[in-house]
């Protein structure tokens, strides 16, 4: 145990003395917990719905279902509102890099959840010659929400995970993600070309 955990480990206070402390008036509490609260109660979800996996998004900001207790009833039209980009439905190699621009586009901390079979794996889509099958390599994806098409619960749950996980971070950006990017940026990987689609002129509007 190094000194940076014995000092945090010295100063933690138990749950029971919490507990008396918040009855006398004193709430203990740090600047992270109260940062990750908000961001996670928070979210601002960009819209990005491709295909039939965007009509049960869209239903789960109907009164039957309310999104609004999640606080993140608010969809953007704009990346740069925005710090939660669910992807609903299948996308096309022609449509990744600008999937890849608009994520670019959100400032930081951003989050993404992938919303259906088809932009986990490519679901029924995947043999066909202009679905990407690999969208995590790309943008880094915090919650998988598998189905085809999956309920408004199911995304609930995906968004409930992700608040869970936004709680633990620290306030930090995530190193993984930005030295894929850098490196995909160095090697200009992110060119359509690269999105499996060099060998369909068609697809690149070569022909």
């Amino acid at each position: 145990m190094d000194v940076s955990q014995e000092i945090t480990k010295s100063y933690q206070v138990d749950v029971m003395q919490q507990e008396e402390m918040a009855s006398q008036g004193v709430i203990v509490t740090s600047l992270e917990f109260i940062y990750n609260w908000g961001r996670s109660n928070s979210l601002w979800p960009l819209s990005y719905a491709t295909a039939c996996c965007g009509i049960e998004m869209i239903s789960s900001s109907c009164p039957q279902h309310d999104i609004a207790r999640f606080g993140s009833e608010v969809f953007r039209a704009s990346p740069r509102q925005a710090d939660l980009m669910i992807l609903a439905g299948t996308i096309t190699k022609k449509m990744m890099p600008q999937v890849v621009t608009l994520w670019e586009q959100i400032a930081e901390p951003k989050y993404a959840i992938a919303m259906g079979n088809c932009v986990i794996t490519g679901g029924i889509f995947k043999n066909s010659p202009s679905v990407v099958n690999n969208v995590p390599d790309y943008i880094p994806i915090d919650v998988f929400v598998p189905g085809c098409a999956p309920r408004p619960e199911a995304l609930f749950y995906g968004i409930i995970t992700l608040q869970h996980q936004i709680r633990r971070q620290k306030m930090l950006r995530r190193k993984d993600y930005v030295g894929k990017q850098a490196k995909r940026l160095k090697d200009g990987s992110l060119n359509p070309n690269y999105v499996e689609g060099k060998h369909y002129p068609i697809i690149l509007g070569e022909s």
